[in-house]
């Protein structure tokens, strides 16, 4: 039975390998997103010159070769053919960040837990468009990646209606209660002003409609979609608050802008 497999990946990190001896000094860890196995981790053996140790650069993308050594419980890139190279995400200060928020949620959630194939799809589809994005745009391709990636998780809230009256609030704003992640509308809140207070979200009309739309909108079309600066804000909270409360925790990486 061979030991090399070979993986559809995506590299989400590249730092030092834990490996302390002298010898192994230049080798790197990478962590990659693979169609068939979710998250992955090998060593990249080699120095700074290595052709390996410059394909697997964070965000690469293609048909990578890892070899499994049983005995010792480690895994080795041995091959990388790069389909996708996505220079862009280093060529502005917005995108990198970005694009670091997107990976760090993707390891947060352990790659999604299953249908990786999907998982890589969404992920490259978004890591495409960044690549292009302007500063503007790129704030709004991560709340649309959290958005896409809290239904992906199954997570993502209804926000049509209240989900205590069942009562369809058109043009009405709803109140999101993240610890419960349902909806209410003003009568089953009686919120009114102290909204915030209570820990409650506030979601426009503006908001739910770009979060409804966003949902079908492949990342490379979402120059297209606009919007004022009340909604940005009111989208930004409640994707975070969402993949905050799965996760236990808030991810200091969504905040960079």
């Amino acid at each position: 039975m061979s030991r090399t497999t070979i993986y559809s990946a995506l590299v989400l990190s590249n730092r030092a390998s834990k490996l302390v001896t002298a010898s192994q000094e230049a080798n790197r860890e990478i962590t990659l997103l693979t169609a068939e196995e979710g998250i992955v981790k090998a060593t990249v053996f080699g120095g700074p010159k290595s052709k390996l140790r410059a394909h697997s650069a964070p965000y690469n993308s293609g048909q990578v070769w890892v070899y499994c050594n049983p005995l010792k419980d480690n895994r080795k890139l041995n091959d990388f053919d790069v389909h996708s190279w996505r220079p862009g995400l280093r060529e502005l200060y917005d995108r990198a960040m970005t694009a670091g928020a997107v990976a760090e949620t993707i390891l947060s959630t352990h790659g999604g837990g299953s249908d990786w194939k999907i998982a890589l799809e969404l992920t490259e589809a978004t890591l495409d468009a960044l690549e292009v994005a302007n500063e503007e745009l790129c704030s709004r391709l991560l709340i649309h990646f959290l958005w896409r990636w809290a239904g992906f998780l199954g997570i993502q809230p209804q926000i049509e209606y209240c989900s205590s009256c069942g009562n369809e609030a058109k043009n009405s704003p709803l109140w999101l209660s993240s610890d419960e992640n349902n909806t209410l509308c003003r009568n089953c809140t009686s919120v009114e002003s102290s909204a915030h207070n209570r820990g409650l979200l506030q979601l426009s009309p503006g908001c739910r409609r770009w979060l409804t739309a966003a949902v079908a909108i492949d990342p490379s079309h979402l120059y297209r979609y606009s919007m004022d600066n009340r909604s940005f804000c009111e989208t930004k909270a409640l994707t975070t608050a969402v993949m905050a409360e799965a996760l236990g925790k808030r991810l200091a990486s969504w905040d960079w802008g």
